[in-house]
Formats: C-alpha cells, structure tokens, sequence
C-alpha cells in the first residue's frame, strides 16, 4: 500500500515522506496504521528494521488537532539514545512549511531545568525515559491532561521490573480514555499480560508469529559462529574483524572491562574504533554515534545500549564478543546490520561450554547458525 493511497492523509506529511523516499508502507504500517487511525489500543510486534517507528508517527502526527497547546503525543522509550532518535523522526515529520506542531525529548541524564524550559515551548510531541517524565509530571512541570496517545517503545523492555512502576503511574495520570500503543521486536506472553492493565480490548498484532516456521530476523542476515578459549575471545575479535574485511561494524560486549580491553588492543592496530557505554555522558555518547554514521568510525564497540531503536544504517556485520541472556536480545543485536534489505553477517565468538545457547537461539528464532574458524587469516568451514 502506497501512503499516498491512504484518505486523509496530510499531502504536507506524504511530501515529507516521498522527500526521503518513502512512498511504500511496510507490513507493520499497513496492518497498524486503521487502527491508530480509529483510536484503538494496540500491541504490535515486528522484527528490526521494519518500521514500526512510522507506524505510530505518522497516523497520531496526522491526527493532530491545532486546537491544543499543550502534549497530545506521549512517547516512552528505555534509553536516552532512542528518545533522541525517535525525536528526530518526530521532527522531521513536523518540518513542513507552517507547521504549528514541534517535538522534544527529555531524559534523566539530561538538565533538568533545560528541559523544564523547553517543554514551556508547548511541545506537541513529547519522547522521554519514564524516569524523567514521572518526575515532570509530578512536579506539575508537564501538563499531561490532553494527551490523546500514549505510545510504549520498545514495549518489552518497558514493562518489566525496571520500568514497569514508573509506566503505570503514568499511564494513570493520563486521561482514562487515552489510546496506548505498545511496539516491540519481540513481545512475549508475560508482556503481553502486563500490557492488560495499561491497554483497553487492545489488538494483538505479531508479524513474527504470522508464520512459526519463518525466522523472527530477516533472511538477508547470516548467522555465524567460532569457537575460541575464553582467554583468546579478545583477539578473536580482532582476528574475525581482519577476516571478514567489515566495512562497518558493531561490537557487542556484555562487561566494561571487556569493552575497555578491546577498545585498546583495537586501537592499538590502528582500527578506526569507537566505544558506546551507558556510563558515558549524553555529549560523548552523541559523538560517538555521529562519527560512527559519517564513517570516522568503522568498529562501534558497545553494550546492548545500541542494540534496540538506534538508525545505524550500511551496519553490515555484528559481533557478539559475548552472548545475550535472553533469544529476543539476539533479535535486536543481529537486526542492527541488513537493514533496508542489504546482506549482513552476525558472528558470535564462543567458548565450548555455549553452545547450548546457539541451539537455543535456533529452536528459539527459527534460524541456523553456522560453525566457522579462522584459518591463515580467513573465515573458513569448520
């Protein structure tokens, strides 16, 4: 479906979209956008890279009403990075000539009293980190009597023990009526039961599950692995970054001390080489992810702050320096590289005693992995 087919779309959102060369709805816009539309709750869930940030903009910017100066459009989200993308994808929708709507983002790492400033500019659009919004709110800073959506990025991560508290008193200082939207790559049954006390008769969406035997990650992503003795996974890492000859690439490390390691033992070969941590400040951590899109980085070393939401395009290989915990964290690591349909490769560096997790991952999330080793310099058959 094309979104210039859609009735009542605003032509100054279609110019946007067919400006940046968006004319063609994805699965998940197609099967949201009716339903938002009509002011339904929704639980929708697709894999990485398919669109699911557009599926909730661009029909809640649409329905916008001029007769409102205060937030309509609430958007939660786990992380500042991904308030701070989400935001940009906001405003770009709102960049049409004339507009009367903006959008900011606000984050508990941020100033606080900047952004108290900033939402006096009578946003219509707020992103923030649940943390930082209750705070606002309960400090009457944000006015949140007219917002018509509530929508929960990264659902799954949202409502979990970390966040879970902090979202619901949210959602109860909303008006009882508001329409909530839950996103997610991956939303299991416990999410979805959570999801009951936020929702109303809410429709369940599950691309992933439309077809059990189809991989929950793209095809065009190859899923490979090595194994290697604890000691020597650093200079594995090394050695595997030499081999597959990356153009560009994100490592993801579970421990500081490992990031730091490998940051050095990089560096010291004269890779192009940045670190990604969630003890960095907002100012290191935006330059780090400015230099990595404009190619003055090629290896991004981080934890699984840059695996959820981030637009990091032409990524085209992930290394798993160590292995996530949990099957959907793998989804939303390897769907960092073959976004918008190129090939990508995810490699996993691994010790015996893994193994058991990769055929995990593969009963899991419908997908074979791939043993390898490195011979003279190069990723052969194992």
């Amino acid at each position: 479906m094309l979104y210039n087919e859609i009735l009542d779309l605003n032509p100054e959102l279609i110019n946007i979209l067919k400006n940046n060369n968006i004319s063609e709805m994805t699965p998940i816009q197609a099967q949201t956008f009716k339903h938002i539309n009509n002011n339904r709750d929704l639980i929708a869930c697709s894999g990485t890279g398919t669109g699911k940030t557009f599926s909730y903009l661009v029909p809640l910017i649409n329905n916008l009403s001029e007769n409102s100066s205060n937030v309509q459009i609430l958007i939660l989200v786990p992380t500042g990075e991904l308030a701070a993308q989400v935001n940009s994808q906001a405003e770009l929708l709102l960049s049409y000539k004339d507009s009367k709507f903006h959008s900011i983002f606000v984050t508990g790492d941020g100033n606080l009293n900047r952004q108290i400033e900033k939402i006096k500019s009578k946003p219509s659009v707020l992103v923030g980190t649940p943390s930082r919004v209750l705070q606002l709110i309960k400090s009457n800073k944000l006015k949140v009597h007219e917002v018509k959506s509530l929508v929960l990025d990264e659902a799954d991560k949202l409502i979990n023990t970390t966040y879970i508290e902090q979202v619901s008193l949210i959602r109860k200082s909303l008006m009882k009526y508001t329409q909530v939207l839950l996103f997610s790559a991956s939303i299991d049954k416990k999410t979805r039961k959570a999801a009951n006390s936020l929702t109303f008769k809410a429709i369940d969406i599950d691309l992933n599950n439309m077809n059990q035997s189809k991989s929950l990650i793209p095809t065009n992503i190859k899923h490979l692995y090595v194994v290697t003795d604890r000691r020597e996974r650093v200079e594995t890492l090394r050695k595997l970054i030499k081999a597959t000859g990356t153009n560009k690439a994100i490592v993801f490390i579970n421990t500081k001390y490992d990031l730091e390691e490998s940051y050095q033992k990089l560096e010291y070969h004269n890779y192009k080489v940045g670190q990604l941590s969630s003890n960095q400040n907002n100012i290191q951590k935006k330059t780090t992810l400015d230099r990595f899109k404009n190619n003055n980085i090629q290896i991004l070393l981080t934890t699984d702050i840059a695996s959820r939401g981030l637009q990091l395009d032409n990524v085209d290989t992930v290394i798993n320096l160590n292995l996530p915990e949990e099957s959907k964290d793998y989804i939303h690591r390897a769907g960092r590289c073959g976004r918008n349909g190129n090939k990508g490769v995810c490699i996993s560096i691994i010790t015996e005693n893994e193994l058991n997790k990769i055929k995990k991952y593969q009963k899991d999330l419908h997908i074979n992995v791939i043993q390898k080793k490195l011979y003279q310099g190069k990723l052969v058959a194992k």
